[in-house]
Formats: C-alpha cells, sequence, structure tokens
C-alpha cells in the first residue's frame, strides 16, 4: 500500500500545479522535518487524522506565540501602567451630557484661576493695606501740603507743581501762548505769575479749611441729636435697681461638682516601686539590725552607751531641747523654818504614781511584745525605767543599784525575745527543735523570718534552701497531725506559709506533695498485698490531700498533683472497709475533700456516690431491695451492715446537730452510749448534706435521675422511719425536693417507626444496550459521563504539556539573559586588561628609556 501511495502521489504531482485548486501557495516542507504517524492496522469507515505531522514548524509557531506573549508578560513582570479615566462623569448615567459639560468647564476655570505657587505674587491679586490698594497708595495721589498748618494730607494744584518743580519754562510758555491765543493782550512777568499763583494756592487752602469747620459742625450736632434719641429709644435702668431686681441662681449640682473638683489636691509624684528584690533586702537589713541591738542588750552593752553622755558641739544651739519634768525644789519657810514635810508627801505621791504606772504598763497585752515591728527593743528601756517604782530619795542615795537592776532587767527580756535572723535549717530535726515548745504566733513568726533572712535574690543559695524548707514544713504538719490530740490551729496557720514558698517554688512543691502521696498509695498496696484489705491512712495523710487541693488548682482537666491525688482518694473510698466509726468520719472527711476538688469543675465521681450510698444505707433500720446494689467496700449483711443505725430514742431526742471534729479521725476516745449515738447521728447528717451538695451540683447531667435513683429510694426509707431527729427528716425531705425539681435532660430509647418492607415483585429488568464492545450495558448518561471524563483527562495532560513547555521557554530565555550579561562582563574584563597592558607597556617603555640616559 506505501508502493500505490507513492505511485499515485508521483502520478498526481505533475499534473496540477501548487495552488490550481484555489489554496494558497505553501512551501514545500523539508522532508527531513516530515513526521509520518504510521498505523498498525486499516480501519474501514475510519478517516484518518494527523497521519503526517510538521513538528519543526509547529515549533517555530509555538516559540513565535510565546515571544509574542510569554515573552512580553515576563519582561513586564514587574511594571505597572494603568490608565485611569479621569473625566468628571464619564461612567455617571445619573448626569446629563449639558450638566457634565457644565460642570467640566468650571472644574477647568477653577484649575486655571488656582495659584501656582504660594510664593508667587505677580498674579491678579489685589493686595491692601490698612484697607487701601497698594496700587492706589503706590500712585501718591494724597501729597502733604507743605503751608497747611493741619496735619491732614492735602494736594497741590498742576500749575504750583510746575512753577516749583519744573523750573516753571513749561507753564509760563503754556500761560503765554493761551493769554496770546485768547486776549491778544502783552504776556505777564514772571514775578506777576508767581504772585497770582501764591494768590491762589491761599484761596484754596482757606477754602478747604472752611470745609472742615462746616464738617466738624455738622457732626457735633449729629452727636448731639443722636443722644436726644437714644434716650427715647431705650430706657435703661441704672445699675442699682438692676442688683436688687436680680437675684444670683442657686448653684445645681453639675457646677457644685465642677467648684470640689478645682479644690480638689492633685496628685503629687511619688516615689517608685520597689521591686522584690530590693524588698527583700531591705527587710533582711532591718531584721539584722533589730538583732544587733537584741544582742547588744543581751550582753549589757547598751547600758553602757546609755550612760555615755552625748557629744554636743560648741556651734550647737540646743534647738530641739524640750523640758519635760522640772525636779527642782522650790524653797519654802513656814514659821521661819525650811518647809521639808510638803516636799517629802509630794515626793511619796509622785513615787506611788510612778509605781501605778509602772503596773500598767507591766499589765499590758503580751502580743505587744511579740509583734516584729512593735521595736520591743526599744521600748524595754522605757518600762524599765517606768516601772521602777522606788522613789527619787532612794535613786538618789542608790543610783548604781538601780542601774545594775535596770541591766538585768533588760538582758533577761532581751534572752526570752525571739531572735530577728535565723538560718535555714537543713534537716527536719533543725526545724522541729526551732518551732518546738513556742506559741503559734511565734511559730509562724520564726518560719517567716527564716523565708526573710534567705529570700532568693539576696545569695546564691537561698533557693534550694527555701525548697527544703517547704518539705521540712510539710513533714512538720504531718508530725503535728500525728500528735494526740492533733494541733490543728498551728497546722491552719502553716498553710498560708507553705502557700507562699510554692507560689515561689512550684515544682519543688509539687515533687513533695507527689513524694507523700505515692509513699501514702504503696503503702496502702502493700497492705493489700500482705492483708487482703487495706484501712483508712491517718490524719496526716487526709491533711496532705486537704493542702494539696489547697495549694494547686483543681479545675484542670489534668494536673501533676491534683490528677494522682484525685485518684488516691478514689482508691481510698473503694479499697478501705468501713469497720468502725473512725473510719466513718475518714471517709466522709475525704468525700469533703473530693467535693471541695471538683466544684468548679463538675466533674462527676463516681467512688463518691458509692461511698455516700452506702453510709446511707448502714444508717437504714429496714433493709429491702429496691432496685439497688451495693459494691465495695459495703456489703449488704454483715457485722458493719448497722454501724450507724440509732436506736435509742432519748439518745434521739437530746442529739444536737454540729460539725463532725478531725480529733475523731485521729482516734477516738472510749464514749459512752449516748457519746456514741451522738457521734453516729453527726456522721448521717454530714452525709446528707454532702447528698444534698452532690445533687445541686450534678443536676445539670443528662443521666442524674439514673444515677440518684438508688439514693432516692434510701432517703424515702428514711423518712418512713419516723424515730429520726427531726432535723434529719427536714434534710431529707429538701434533698428529696431537689432531685424532683431537676429536669429530665434525656429520653429513653425508642425502635424508630418504619415502614412495612413491601413484597417482592419478580419484574424482569430490562436493559438497553446502546453500543456493543467495552461500552456495553451503560445508559446513555453514563457515557455522556465517560466522555467527559475523557475530555477532561485529555484537556489536563494537554495543559501540563503546555505550562511544561513555557517553563522550558522561560528558562531558555533566562538563561539567554545570563549568557548575555555573563558575555559583556567577559568583554568588558577583557577591555580593562588591554587598556591596563597598554599602560604598563607604556609605562616599562617610559621607564627603559630613563635608563637608556
Amino acid at each position: 500500500m506505501g508502493k500505490a501511495r507513492s505511485a499515485g502521489a508521483r502520478r498526481k504531482a505533475p499534473g496540477i500545479p501548487v495552488g490550481a485548486r484555489g489554496g494558497r501557495a505553501r512551501p514545500n516542507p523539508n522532508p527531513f522535518e516530515v513526521k509520518i504517524n504510521r498505523q498498525k492496522f486499516q480501519v474501514l469507515g475510519r478517516k484518518t487524522r494527523h497521519d503526517v505531522g510538521l513538528p519543526g514548524v509547529s515549533r517555530a509557531r509555538a516559540i513565535q506565540k510565546r515571544t509574542q506573549t510569554l515573552l512580553k508578560e515576563y519582561k513586564e513582570r514587574d511594571k505597572s501602567n494603568v490608565f485611569t479615566d479621569k473625566r468628571f462623569g464619564e461612567y455617571n448615567s445619573n448626569i446629563s451630557p449639558e450638566e457634565k459639560m457644565m460642570k467640566r468647564f468650571a472644574l477647568e476655570q477653577q484649575r486655571q484661576h488656582e495659584k501656582k505657587s504660594i510664593y508667587n505674587l505677580n498674579e491678579d491679586e489685589e493686595l491692601t493695606h490698612y484697607g487701601q490698594s497698594l496700587a492706589d497708595i503706590e500712585k501718591h495721589n494724597d501729597i502733604v501740603d507743605s503751608d497747611s498748618d493741619a496735619d491732614e494730607p492735602g494736594t497741590l494744584s498742576a500749575e504750583l507743581t510746575a512753577a516749583h518743580f519744573g523750573g516753571g519754562g513749561g507753564l509760563l510758555h503754556k500761560k503765554t501762548s493761551q493769554q496770546e491765543g485768547e486776549e491778544g493782550e502783552k504776556p505777564k512777568s514772571l514775578k506777576a505769575l508767581i504772585e497770582e499763583l501764591i494768590a491762589k494756592s491761599k484761596q484754596e487752602k482757606r477754602e478747604r479749611q472752611a470745609q472742615r469747620e462746616d464738617a466738624l459742625e455738622l457732626t457735633e450736632k449729629l452727636d448731639q441729636d443722636w443722644k436726644e434719641i437714644q434716650t427715647l429709644l431705650a430706657h435703661k435702668t441704672p445699675k442699682s435697681e438692676n442688683r436688687d431686681k436680680k437675684e444670683k441662681p442657686k448653684p445645681d449640682a453639675y457646677d457644685m461638682m465642677v467648684r470640689e473638683l478645682g479644690f480638689e489636691m492633685k496628685a503629687q509624684p511619688s516615689n517608685r516601686m520597689k521591686t522584690e528584690e530590693e524588698l527583700a533586702k531591705e527587710e533582711q537589713e532591718r531584721l539584722r539590725s533589730l538583732e544587733a541591738e537584741r544582742l547588744r542588750r543581751m550582753l549589757g552593752k547598751d547600758d553602757e552607751n546609755s550612760r555615755r553622755p552625748s557629744h554636743m558641739s560648741a556651734d550647737d544651739l540646743s534647738d530641739g531641747f524640750i523640758l519635760g519634768e522640772d525636779d527642782r525644789r522650790l524653797l519654802s519657810y513656814k514659821d521661819g523654818k525650811m518647809n521639808v514635810e510638803e516636799e517629802q508627801s509630794r515626793e511619796a505621791s509622785d513615787g506611788e504614781s510612778e509605781e501605778e504606772e509602772g503596773e500598767d504598763s507591766g499589765e499590758e497585752d503580751p502580743e505587744e511584745s511579740d509583734d516584729p515591728d512593735g521595736h520591743s527593743d526599744l521600748e524595754s528601756d522605757g518600762e524599765s525605767e517606768e516601772g521602777s517604782g522606788t522613789p527619787e530619795k532612794e535613786r538618789r542615795h542608790a543610783p548604781g543599784k538601780r542601774l545594775t537592776s535596770d541591766g538585768q532587767k533588760a538582758r533577761e527580756a532581751a534572752r526570752t525575745e525571739l531572735p530577728y535572723t535565723f538560718v535555714a535549717p537543713e534537716s527536719f530535726e533543725e526545724l522541729k527543735s526551732l518551732l518546738s515548745g513556742k506559741s503559734i504566733e511565734e511559730q509562724l513568726l520564726v518560719v517567716e523570718r527564716i523565708q526573710k533572712c534567705n529570700h532568693p535574690s539576696l545569695a546564691v543559695g537561698n533557693k534550694a534552701k527555701l525548697e527544703k524548707l517547704f518539705g521540712f514544713l510539710l513533714e512538720y504538719v504531718g508530725d503535728l497531725a500525728t500528735n494526740d490530740p492533733p494541733d490543728l490551729r498551728v497546722i491552719d496557720k502553716l498553710v498560708v506559709q507553705l502557700y507562699n514558698l510554692c507560689q515561689m517554688f512550684p515544682e519543688s512543691a509539687s515533687d513533695s506533695i507527689k513524694f507523700v502521696l505515692r509513699d501514702a498509695m504503696h503503702e496502702m498496696e502493700g497492705m493489700i498485698e500482705t492483708k487482703g484489705r487495706a484501712a483508712f491512712p491517718g490524719l496526716d495523710v487526709l491533711i496532705y490531700l486537704k493542702i494539696a487541693g489547697m495549694l494547686f488548682p483543681t479545675s484542670d482537666f489534668w494536673h501533676p498533683v491534683v490528677t494522682p491525688a484525685l485518684v488516691c482518694m478514689s482508691q481510698l473510698l473503694t479499697k478501705c472497709p468501713v469497720r468502725c466509726l473512725q473510719d466513718v468520719v475518714k471517709g466522709l472527711f475525704v468525700c469533703c475533700v473530693f467535693l471541695d476538688y471538683v466544684s468548679l469543675s463538675q466533674r462527676f465521681i463516681p467512688e463518691l456516690i458509692n461511698f455516700l450510698l452506702g453510709i446511707l444505707y448502714i444508717a437504714t433500720p429496714n433493709k429491702q431491695n429496691q432496685g439497688y446494689t451495693l459494691v465495695h467496700p459495703f456489703r449488704a449483711f454483715g457485722k458493719n451492715s448497722e454501724l450507724l443505725l440509732v436506736s435509742d430514742e432519748e439518745d434521739m431526742a437530746t442529739w444536737q446537730r454540729k460539725s463532725l471534729s478531725l480529733h475523731w479521725a485521729s482516734g477516738l476516745k472510749a464514749q459512752t452510749k449516748t457519746e456514741a449515738n451522738h457521734t453516729r447521728l453527726s456522721c448521717l447528717a454530714v452525709c446528707l448534706a454532702l447528698v444534698k451538695r452532690c445533687v445541686l451540683m450534678y443536676g445539670v447531667l443528662p443521666s442524674f435521675h439514673d444515677i440518684t435513683r438508688p439514693l432516692r429510694a434510701l432517703l424515702t426509707e428514711h423518712l418512713a422511719d419516723c424515730s429520726h431527729p427531726r432535723e434529719l427528716q427536714e434534710l431529707c425531705q429538701s434533698i428529696l425536693t431537689e432531685m424532683e425539681n431537676q429536669k429530665h435532660h434525656c429520653q429513653p430509647l425508642i425502635c424508630e417507626k418504619s415502614k412495612p418492607v413491601p413484597l417482592k415483585l419478580f419484574t424482569p429488568r430490562l436493559v438497553k444496550v446502546l453500543e456493543f464492545g467495552r461500552k456495553q450495558g451503560s445508559s446513555k448518561e453514563e457515557q455522556e459521563r465517560k466522555r467527559l471524563i475523557h475530555k477532561h483527562k485529555r484537556e489536563f495532560k494537554g495543559a501540563v504539556r503546555e505550562i511544561r513547555k513555557d517553563n522550558q521557554f522561560l528558562a531558555r530565555m533566562q538563561l539567554s539573559e545570563i549568557m548575555e550579561r555573563d558575555a559583556e562582563r567577559k568583554r568588558k574584563v577583557k577591555q580593562l586588561f588591554n587598556s591596563l597592558a597598554t599602560q604598563e607597556g607604556e609605562w616599562k617603555a617610559l621607564k627603559r628609556k630613563k635608563f637608556k640616559k
């Protein structure tokens, strides 16, 4: 077939000339640039397209097209030329053409008349001076008449000006020519002309004077007439009458406030606020000075300094001298003898008054001496002087004895006083020795002074010392909790110091708390492994759990200290069985701490609800299963299933509601039967109060009613037993009312209502076969979808191919630009080297020529 085609082509070529069919004559393509797309086999009825291609021609066309479009955009990539049409109203269809033309004409005129420059004064603008135009002033029309006595400006006649300043020649010639033309008489002489000009000027002067006098008379007359008319127009009352008639209005609230603001004291500049380091340094210096003074008083050195007279310079005028008490005696005589008895009685009365003052000063509150800022070192001398009840006579006779007794008292007071500076303890024993045997205020004062003397900003190692102090204080709190009875007041006061240290060093504080909790958990797990059950921990662990909630935020989703504490409390409520009243008190305390932890986050704690349910169960007299089940650590039947049950009506009648004390958690002493029943009722009251808190907290949960269904059943049983005190019954009734008032947030699951399933129909499925082959069985929409997918795929490939070619074209253009720049640079460098070589050759030739000479 190839030969037949070539033969046909040879036969057709010489017959028909190129362009005979009316087409444009094309140049014969280069046979080496023609690409023939051969087919594997012929298909009948298919028209072949693109069987012969010209890749070179198409490539040239593509390059030309990219040169005209893409290259032009590439060269203008950093240029922005925008044509903006600023003609007025060109694109506003609401304005008529006449209005557009009028407005454009007005804008053009305005633009022409605008001042081109603010410094260009040569424009059509009239400048004035005192209301007169400068152009008129420059004409000098107003010439002062030198002959006039008045200061008003006047004018000279043209004849006089010409006669005086023009030489008189022109004027005289003019006059003579006029006289000759009019009268034909003999012209006047120069002297006659000058006399005539003088007379004329005097006459004009008299006329101006007369006009000026007439104007003055008319002005005065007009003023008089105006005064007469003015009195008729408006009748004004005298000022005195106006004062009587006008009353000053009362100032309103706004005026009073404005006046008050005007009299208020303005803000005065104050000193800048000191930093924490500066405050710590000042506090340390103050404590050191007080401690040094205390040591001086304790050693007796302060008395020696007080005996020495104070130095006074020769220039001192004693401005600060104050005369206090005059001890001089008045000399008096009675019946010729000196009056001595009155003086003795006066001295005795003075001694008694001093003794009373000393007793009053000794009966003062001892707390004032413990105040760190009370300057007790300064008050001790005054107290010793006031407290001395010896009369002045004995003081005069034995001054040395009085001084020694005062010094001993001061030294004893200094020894009993707390030191002002403390070294940070290095062990728990040191801290315990510092705090043991002291009152609550003194212990707090010692801890506070340790922190102030060892502030982290004062020395390098103070931070580690205070971090250790937190652990020691925590251990000291546990030691106080294990005492019998526990010193809870000291623990309550020390929590403030623990909080301050925790704010300064949160990481070390969290490590200490976690260590304590980890130790308690390990102990409980070991007890479970050995004995099979665990007991509630001591009061120290419970207080540690309470302190952890006070020192760290409990509302976080996860916290490195609070989360382990929550896990620890949940383990206590689930693994520790209730065997005695002490366990009940500890469990209720853990429940209180649990509620404090979740009060903000309102996190649901199932262990808490289970424990409260068990407490209510062991306090219920009638054990009837009403749809609830007990879980560990409670049992439905057994030794402790009725631990909180009270059957004595007299004990119920004498019971009074009060809060449970933590002293009971440390160990209950031997109690009578009545005291034990009162304790059971108190535990039940606390349990009901906790249940009420849970109801109020968890009322928003969707499953609230399902959670509280067992509690509702047990509370109903409590109400059925009318032997309980009235307060407990009212509390149960209020809890049930709160449960009923909560809304139902969830609905029970119901099967969906669906239509009945229809019977199966055995109707044959008819599928229209549109085309055989690979598209068999597809509908028209499916064929259209496949066609669009195929077209999209083909266009996508073509677009990717064009983008790739555009990138290659731009890369070639950039490479050509780089090559051109490099060639230009090489050419310039070569030119520079040539010029330098020429200069070097000329310089060497000149040098050789000099050597030859």
